[in-house]
């Protein structure tokens, strides 16, 4: 097990495992964060080197994956909350919309930049549990089980976050 191996000083056994979730939370984070790429590689260095430095915590290696999650989850509030207050000292330029978006090379560039501005709408709190629900694609435990949330509250949560994006993806020019 890989956890055991970091654990007795395997120089790459923790490389193996940020190989192994890197693109699942890199996907996350991006959607948690505006779509912004570097906050999202941001957020996942502070997690990863959370991780290590606090892996004799993980009481249960054979689910490491979700113990990581909830530091990711972690790590994103942590950061968007601090990248909020940071935006409310400052006077942002007209036109400057702040968190910019990476430019995608796909042909559903409009499309998918439209739910993300949609998704930035959504409170933190609906966004969080959408993402882990239909990107993510997770279970409502799992979901409980990293967020430390309630099923039904999340449940809830998820259900009026697509009730919000309907709404705000129906509306012409809901940006």
């Amino acid at each position: 097990m890989l956890v055991a191996a970091v654990l007795d000083a395997d120089p790459h056994a923790f490389t193996a495992l940020v190989s192994r979730y890197r693109d699942a939370y890199t996907r996350f984070a991006v959607r948690m964060l505006g779509g912004s790429h570097a906050d999202a590689d941001e957020v996942l260095q502070s997690a990863f080197l959370r991780a290590y430095r606090r892996m004799d915590s993980c009481r249960d290696p054979e689910r490491f994956g979700a113990w990581l999650y909830q530091i990711v989850v972690n790590e994103c509030r942590t950061y968007a909350t601090r990248r909020a207050r940071r935006e409310r000292r400052f006077v942002q330029e007209p036109g400057d919309y702040g968190g910019a978006f990476v430019a995608h090379t796909a042909t559903n560039t409009a499309l998918r930049d439209e739910i993300q501005r949609a998704l930035d709408q959504l409170a933190p709190e609906q966004r969080e549990a959408f993402v882990l629900k239909h990107v993510e694609e997770l279970s409502y435990d799992e979901m409980a089980e990293i967020t430390g949330i309630g099923v039904s509250a999340l449940k809830m949560r998820v259900k009026r976050a697509c009730e919000h994006l309907r709404a705000l993806l129906e509306t012409p020019n809901h940006v």
